[in-house]
């Protein structure tokens, strides 16, 4: 399955711990959908695109009206990725 970079990117944070929370109007129409790591920090990369994207291709998952989450599909379309905080070396 093809997966851009920024899809790559947030499904990363997401198997992390992180999830994805969507802003939605008085309606129930959504207004933005945006990734925040397990540590707080909101990705810039994540967009409404990348999020419908990942939806539609069922990579990620809300269970119970809760946040968007990976799903095992999700996890198995990762590629591997070094951690960029174990991957620095003291010399």
């Amino acid at each position: 399955m093809n997966i851009s970079k920024p899809q790559q990117r947030t499904l990363h944070a997401l198997a992390q711990g992180g999830a994805i929370l969507l802003e939605r109007d008085e309606r129930g129409a959504l207004l933005d959908a945006q990734c925040i790591t397990h540590e707080g920090w909101r990705l810039s990369g994540c967009d409404m695109t990348v999020f419908r994207s990942l939806k539609k291709k069922k990579l990620i998952a809300s269970r119970n009206g809760g946040p968007y989450r990976i799903t095992r599909e999700g996890l198995l379309c990762l590629r591997a990725q070094l951690d960029n905080r174990t991957g620095a070396r003291a010399w």
